[in-house]
Formats: structure tokens, sequence, C-alpha cells
């Protein structure tokens, strides 16, 4: 039986939240101006666990959410906006990000026992040969190697928090991301008064102003608590072949607004690199019928967080 047409207000609303999760790359670099990034990623989790007050649950055992917790957002989020902090455009980061697919199918590979077939072997080189021209353009717009190396370490979490997130219960997506949402917080600011200092973090706090308030709130209420739900809506309507794909319009909401609002330029070399990215990731995933669901923000069994910007 075919799939049911999307109507146009949902089509509506699957764009709305890719370009949500999109613009949330200039958002983050707006925060990380006004928070020590490890403190900004532990109140982004602080605030998007609130809503475990009012939803259930879901029926994961306390030590998986804690361990899925930790790869999928402790480690994804501390990497990604001490690598932004550090030498990452935003526009550029919401583009390597994206290798988390790579990552999710290589993990699967090594950890799951699935073969790897010609086209993922081709899709790992365009993607390797794109890292590897973005790399050379290292220097250019405050972009540091460090910066690319934490990415990828953000890319390589988000990885493995999709393994460990395919094999946990299904739940539904909104109450899953909230409950995991618990585990970050008390680790993140640990690791902000460890490595950022006691004085920086107060001082952030105590002279905070709007664009870094606003930007905690736009991160909080629109990107996760708003984008995940509405996603999550959608996928009980739809089926996961249907609204999955929108998600690939996240990375170009992000260059496109990190171009419009930052004013972020793009050099031909490094326009390349970013084109093989996502050539390389779309051979790799799509349409991926016989290895795990990356491309798809949902596999059938779980919904996953896969190919869904932060």
């Amino acid at each position: 039986m075919s799939a049911p047409a999307m109507k146009p207000i949902h089509l509506l609303l699957c764009l709305a939240v890719a370009a949500t999760w999109g613009v949330n790359f200039v958002v983050i670099h707006v925060g990380i101006g006004a928070f020590p990034p490890l403190l900004f990623a532990a109140l982004r989790f602080l605030g998007a666990s609130l809503p475990v007050l009012v939803l259930p649950r879901p029926k994961v055992p306390w030590s998986r959410l804690v361990v899925i917790g930790t790869a999928l957002f402790t480690g994804q989020f501390g990497f990604l906006f001490t690598g932004m902090k550090v030498g990452m455009p935003a526009g550029l980061a919401s583009i390597t990000l994206q290798t988390q697919a790579l990552f999710t199918v290589l993990f699967a590979i090594v950890f799951l026992k699935e073969k790897p077939t010609l086209r993922l072997r081709v899709g790992c080189g365009i993607v390797f040969a794109g890292l590897t021209v973005i790399a050379m353009t290292t220097g250019v717009d405050g972009f540091t190697p460090l910066g690319l190396a934490l990415i990828l370490c953000a890319a390589c979490s988000w990885g493995a928090g999709n393994i460990l997130l395919r094999t946990a219960p299904r739940s539904d997506m909104l109450p899953l991301i909230a409950w995991l949402s618990l585990v970050p917080p008390l680790p993140l600011l640990a690791l902000s008064l460890l490595l950022e200092g006691p004085a920086a973090d107060w001082a952030a706090l105590v002279h905070v102003g709007w664009p870094g308030i606003g930007a905690l709130a736009y991160i909080v209420l629109l990107s996760t608590i708003g984008g995940f739900g509405a996603w999550g809506y959608l996928l009980k309507l739809y089926p996961a072949s249907q609204v999955a794909p929108f998600s690939a319009l996240v990375p170009v909401f992000g260059t496109l607004s990190a171009a419009l609002l930052l004013g972020e330029r793009f050099p031909a070399q490094r326009l390349a690199g970013m084109a093989a990215i996502l050539v390389g990731l779309l051979v790799v995933v799509w349409p991926a019928r016989s290895a795990i669901p990356v491309r798809p923000a949902e596999g059938p069994a779980q919904p996953s967080t896969d190919s869904v910007a932060p």
C-alpha cells in the first residue's frame, strides 16, 4: 500500500524543523560567545530536561539511558561547542558534523558485524577526500586543525550514540530526548569547572546579556523541545522514508544562514570539500536498504537522531 501524500501544512512543518536545526549552528556561534562552551552545553541540557517533570520515562533502563546520553549528548555537544569555539566556522561545522552518518555505518560494521559494500567503500573514499580538502584550508577565517579534530570527535560520538540507541527499546522521541537530557548537565558542568574555570563560568552567568539568553532559549525551546517534538509528531503521521529526507536540508540551511547572518564565506577549495562530503554521504546512505538506517532520522525499530542537526 502506498504511503499517504504529505499535507501542505506538514510539508511546511518539515521545512520549518530543518530550518530551525540549520540556523541552530549560527545560534551556537552566538551562545559560545556569551558562555564558555562546556557551560553553554550544560545549560542547554538542563533546560531540555525540564519536560521530564510531565513526560513519563521511556521503558529504557537507567544504565542504558546513561550510556546513550553520554555518547549522544555529553560527548557530541561537548566536542561540538568546544570545537566551534577554538576554530570551526558555523557553516562548515554544519557540514562536517554530518560525517556522523559515516561513523554510524562504520561502527555498525565493527560492532554489529554488518558487511561493507562496494558503495560504502566508494562513499567513504569520497568523504575522506572531502575532509582532506577541507583540512588543507585551515588557517583561513579562524578555521583551525584543532577545531576540525573536535568536530570529527563530535561526529564520532554521535555515531556511537546512534548505535547504542538502535539497540534500546522503542520509545517516543520527545520523552526519550528529554530523559536523555538528564545525563549531560552534571558531567558537562564538572568539565567546565575543571577546564574553563569557576571564574569564567561565574562571570558568564552574572554578566550574560540578551544575545546569550536568546541563544540559550532558542537552543532549548526551539531546537530541542520544539524541533524533536515536531519531528516525532511527523514520524507518527508518515513513514520515516517520507520525513527523514528533509533532514538533508539541515546543512543547507546551516551554510546559508551562516553566510547571511554571520557573513561566512566559503573559498572554492573549502566549498569543493564540503560538496564532496555531502556526495560521499549520499553514496553511503541513500537508499541504504541493507545497512543501518542512517539517513532516515528514525529507523523502523527505534526513533533515533541520525542525520538530525543539534
